[in-house]
């Protein structure tokens, strides 16, 4: 185990808490200056580091800052005075793992380090961890192909785009890509695009000033900042409002950008990898990417194959996610028979590798015996919701109902924009038959699908669906005529003609 390092210009303080730590068989090393330990952290790293806030030269926050660029996981304890609890706030910000106030107790001190070492130790874990276990999983063509890109980019800082269904590994893929390029020492930061809420996604990309917005109340820096001189991952970037979309192709075009509120531009030297689950091309058709951004992301494409396209990964991966949900819960790993292997190898998985690793946690915890055979897997996987290949298209109906029909999502995630029924194959094909508590029962289903395989804004996906099948329905009543079907429907004129434009539904005239 590395030594606990102590840094402090007060020597009655490094020499109570070494001859503490001493008496706990914990090793130490002393400095009296912030600058001197920066210096021997390019040597080597402690364990922990416990550091007094202000000395003479550099302060504890400098240090911390320092420590965090290179060993971000490291925990740093910084000692502070009761009038330094505005430094003891920004030391938390800038990663502290705790902060000690003068006068302490020396007792509650080593009980501090004690859990920041214990913290310290199942780091150093993860990262054994991480480090033993290959970062892709596939010995399958289509996954060999992928390893074989990232290979030839590994010297290059080119931008990246990486397709796949839900579920494939893209944010994997990027890592990769990161770790294996010249900016592998630099930030890596990640960013689902999908999940900030629009008004909020401007400053998280490019940071905001002080008093640029209500709630502004100190400056901050963006994702683009945090990533300088590294590589900056835009996850489901097909999702990102048309007026951002413009912000950033800026910064690929001259790597130049504002923080909101700002006046100042910022350069960024970022290398960007960015992601999608949906056709861009198809979106910039419907006018909802912009084509000049599309072709600046699209400089590499790396396609990722649906878990379908690999069934013979399906075993690998199944064994490496039991034996990995195994220790995480400090169990035995449990093991597939051969005809439940054989089973797994034979479904679609429309989640993909997301919903494999799922299942293998449901079996880890659920399955009872050490070895899975098909009937102690989950009854919607057993029970035809989630069929075998072969066998879908025996059960596999057409939507019915309008809420669930069409979904962009739903296509990416089922591959063929069908849904798979629990064992409905006597539901009627025409909607007239279909009763209230049919359809909401499917419409609970879809979402309760969705939800499982990750798929982001369920709300919105299944509300757009919802909304449009509902005008589509009530332009087929009326004729076409759009103000006779926003009566009907008992909505505004604009805002039908509105939501027929964002829903691209065709067939609507002027009354």
């Amino acid at each position: 185990m590395k030594p606990i390092w102590i840094v402090d210009d007060d020597e009655s303080i490094r020499w109570v808490l070494e001859k503490a730590l001493a008496r706990e068989n914990l090793a130490t090393t002393s400095f009296s200056n912030a600058r001197d330990a920066m210096d021997a952290l390019q040597k080597g790293t402690p364990q922990v580091l416990v550091s007094d806030i202000r000395m003479p030269g550099d302060s504890g926050l400098e240090l911390l800052k320092a420590v965090k660029a290179k060993h971000p996981g490291l925990p740093v304890i910084i000692i502070t005075a009761f009038s330094d609890l505005d430094s003891a706030v920004a030391a938390f910000q800038g990663g502290a793992f705790e902060y000690l106030a003068k006068p302490f107790d020396v007792d509650k001190a080593v009980e501090l380090i004690r859990r920041a070492l214990d913290e310290s130790l199942r780091e150093a874990e993860v990262e054994q961890a991480a480090a033993d276990t290959p970062e892709i999983l596939g010995q399958a063509p289509a996954m060999q192909d992928v390893f074989r890109a990232i290979g030839r980019l590994s010297q290059s800082n080119v931008t990246v785009l990486i397709t796949g269904e839900s579920g494939t590994g893209k944010e994997l893929v990027a890592r990769a890509l990161h770790r294996h390029s010249p900016r592998a020492g630099q930030p890596y930061i990640a960013l689902n695009t999908a999940a900030i809420p629009k008004d909020l996604l401007e400053s998280e990309l490019f940071g905001h000033e002080r008093g640029a917005f209500t709630g502004a109340q100190a400056t901050r820096r963006g994702r683009f900042e945090q990533a300088e001189n590294g590589t900056l991952f835009l996850d489901e970037i097909g999702d990102m409002p048309f007026d951002l979309q413009t912000r950033l192709l800026r910064v690929l075009s001259d790597g130049h950008f504002y923080r909101v509120g700002g006046h100042q531009p910022l350069k960024a030297n970022v290398r960007v990898i960015a992601a999608t689950h949906q056709n861009l091309e198809q979106r910039v058709r419907e006018g909802l990417f912009r084509e000049d951004l599309y072709h600046r992301l699209n400089v590499i494409r790396l396609r990722l194959p649906s878990l379908r396209e690999r069934r013979e990964d399906i075993p690998l991966l199944t064994r490496h996610f039991l034996a990995q949900s195994a220790k995480q819960l400090g169990v035995e790993a449990k093991r597939m028979s051969d005809s439940a292997m054989q089973f797994l190898s034979s479904l679609d998985f429309p989640g993909n590798v997301r919903q494999l690793e799922n299942l293998c946690n449901w079996i880890t915890v659920m399955a009872p015996g050490q070895t899975v055979e098909i009937k102690d897997l989950p009854p919607d996987l057993t029970h035809g919701e989630s069929l075998p290949a072969a066998s879908a298209a025996a059960v596999t109906v057409l939507v019915p109902v309008p809420a669930i029909a069409h979904s962009d999502n739903a296509t990416q995630g089922a591959g063929n924009g069908a849904v798979h029924a629990p064992s409905s194959a006597s539901l009627a094909q025409d909607n007239d038959s279909v009763d209230a508590e049919n359809w909401i029962t499917l419409l609970e289903s879809e979402a309760a699908h969705m939800l499982a395989l990750g798929q982001p804004e369920v709300m919105d996906a299944l509300g757009r669906q919802f909304e449009s099948a509902l005008i589509k329905v009530a332009l087929k009543h009326t004729h076409g005529r759009k103000n006779d079907a926003a009566i009907r429907l008992g909505i505004g004129r604009n805002t039908i003609t509105r939501k027929i434009q964002e829903l691209g539904i065709d067939g609507a005239k002027d009354d």
